[in-house]
């Protein structure tokens, strides 16, 4: 999520923890059998000898010293490496230093629960249906804003001249219907940008993966159709997507109250809702959206109508981008113009070079013949860079990569040096991960952006070269981002031992349960606190340690559909990978 400006009521949650006082610092989740075990152990329980017993005989299967000592280039903390790799039985174990002892699980599947959690996060994150207490249980929830009444704002209007064209016009103030889709991160509106950003790269994930994909089962409410339980999550959000489109083929940025709402629950929310502004770069990731789930889409029986539909209005849509190719969303210049001011999230994009590669790309993926030329031509940059919502321009050379049988070297050239350089970077690394060894890869929602990210990067360059390396690489990022860590929390709610409790989420804090919404991954260590005038919670600066679990840290403790989204791609795509 991108704030721009947060004027908030905040739930004050009880002081958050600071650091896992457990010295030892493992993957919380799980292990797999026949892959790298590593924990790490912070200088205060260093020891001579470390054991790993069964947990039910105690017997001890293996013991041994740290492989390795490293010193973090910030805080100048010193910790040792474990590696029980040898261990290679399915079991509950317990990893002692004779002092503190961590539970360690191995087994086949070892993340396939987070894998489900994740993707029923976004059922727990619905907008305008209920969320039942059969498939939710404590977490279930009446429907939340229903939007089948929103306003256009100022900004939107758009006012067709010719009579018989009148049915067209949209006056400020116009009622329209716009209900369904997901709640974007702990805020209750609903964006464009970001949601086209996520599903696009689960979408990628899913290209490489169909098989695995279309049997996660997510035992939420049975789909009216034949899609698979994946898919199907995913196309509540596609179809709140269309009713975001105006007739000309421009797409409305965001809709959304004026300002944040306080941490309520849905029901006791009272702002007026808006669409606002029609923008390049949303109609943009809304033209490659659409075209990349129509050629998914279709392939399922029924399904034709809606994969024709979104395919038409992606044409559209691109057809209105290339007439208007520097509508920019700036609220501040919107607010200077139009009544009710907005200050919820921007997702302004200052460039769109990137959103029409993407869109070039899926629309002649997808069979649009006049951009086929154009598509065989697109020239990419020489170095490849993590996609992200603010750019694109690599989730076109994913869906150019497809599952990556029949990838072109100039697509998978860039992909495999920077994998490479992962590696490299994680050979003297303070976790034996490629994420977190230098300070760039904390900011704003570095486990998603940074983190996962990394993760799908190495996966697709396991899946280009069959080379381990990449693939035991992207799981020492798993296992960072599920417990070894500075931190020694395990990032996702309601997962591990140490897991966040008091996520910045309206949902978690105002429904009255203790425990938050399960499956979701909080940004992450920021070293930026943007939020520091609000959240009092942090105990440390490092850029690897500045993390607060608090409702108050939007800039730490936020969750987000585009980070769900990392989440779900990741560590679904390891597990397909793991399960052959």
């Amino acid at each position: 999520m991108k704030l721009s400006c947060l004027s908030l009521l905040f739930a004050f949650a009880p002081v958050a923890k600071a650091q896992n006082p457990n010295l030892i610092r493992i993957n919380q989740v799980g292990y797999y059998p026949n892959a790298p075990k590593v924990a790490v152990v912070e200088q205060r329980g260093f020891a001579k000898k470390y054991t790993l017993r069964d947990a039910k005989t105690n017997k001890t299967v293996w013991q041994g010293k740290a492989v390795e000592q490293t010193v973090s280039p910030w805080s100048g903390k010193r910790r040792a490496t474990i590696d029980f790799s040898t261990v290679t039985t399915a079991g509950e174990y317990i990893l002692s230093n004779g002092k503190q002892q961590q539970k360690i699980v191995i087994r086949d599947g070892a993340l396939h629960d987070l894998a489900v959690g994740s993707m029923k996060a976004f059922y727990l994150q619905r907008c305008s249906e209920p969320i039942l207490e059969e498939y939710a249980g404590k977490y279930a929830r009446p429907a939340g804003h229903m939007d089948n009444e929103v306003l256009v704002h100022p900004s939107a209007e758009h006012i067709v001249d010719a009579a018989f064209l009148e049915d067209y016009s949209r006056s400020a103030g116009t009622k329209i219907s716009s209900p369904g889709g997901w709640y974007d991160a702990g805020d209750f509106n609903k964006y464009i940008v970001n949601s086209s950003f996520s599903i696009g790269l689960m979408l990628c994930a899913y290209e490489a993966n169909p098989e695995y994909f279309n049997n996660l089962g997510l035992n939420i409410p049975e789909s009216k159709n034949s899609l698979p339980d994946y898919l199907d999550e995913i196309a509540v959000n596609l179809r709140w997507m269309l009713t975001m489109q105006d007739f000309d083929g421009g797409v409305y940025h965001k809709l959304t109250t004026p300002s944040f709402e306080g941490f309520v629950m849905p029901k006791d929310c009272h702002q007026t809702r808006y669409v606002v502004m029609k923008s390049t770069a949303a109609t943009l990731d809304f033209a490659a959206t659409m075209a990349k789930a129509s050629r998914i889409y279709r392939k399922f029986k029924g399904l034709e109508r809606f994969a024709d539909e979104m395919l038409s209005k992606a044409v559209m849509a691109y057809t209105w981008a290339k007439a208007n190719p520097e509508v920019l969303y700036k609220q501040d210049e919107m607010n200077a113009k139009y009544d009710p001011d907005v200050s919820t999230s921007t997702y302004g994009d200052f460039k769109v070079i990137d959103e029409f590669k993407w869109a070039t790309t899926e629309l002649a993926l997808a069979g649009i013949q006049d951009l086929i030329p154009q598509f065989a031509n697109e020239v990419y940059k020489q170095d490849f860079y993590l996609p992200t919502w603010g750019d694109v321009e690599n989730l076109a050379r994913y869906a150019r990569l497809g599952d990556c049988s029949k990838a072109n070297i100039a697509d998978a050239a860039p992909l495999i040096r920077y994998a490479d350089q992962c590696i490299e970077s994680a050979e003297h690394s303070s976790f034996a991960s490629a994420f977190g060894n230098v300070a760039s890869d904390f900011c704003w929602g570095c486990n998603a952006e940074c983190a996962a990210g990394k993760g799908i990067a190495l996966l697709y360059a396991y899946r280009l070269t069959n080379d381990k390396k990449y693939l035991n690489a992207a799981i020492g990022v798993a296992d960072y981002m599920l417990g070894r860590n500075a931190t020694g929390y395990c990032y996702v709610t309601g997962f591990g031992n140490y897991s966040p409790k008091h996520p910045h989420q309206r949902l978690s804090a105002a429904d009255g349960i203790d425990e938050p919404l399960p499956g979701f991954l909080v940004g992450g260590p920021n070293p930026g606190q943007q939020d520091r005038d609000y959240c009092k919670s942090y105990t440390s600066s490092y850029p690897d340690e500045s993390y607060a679990d608090d409702d108050t840290s939007y800039a730490s403790n936020e969750i987000a559909i585009n980070w769900n989204a990392s989440l779900a791609a990741f560590i679904c795509w390891l597990e397909a990978e793991m399960a052959k």
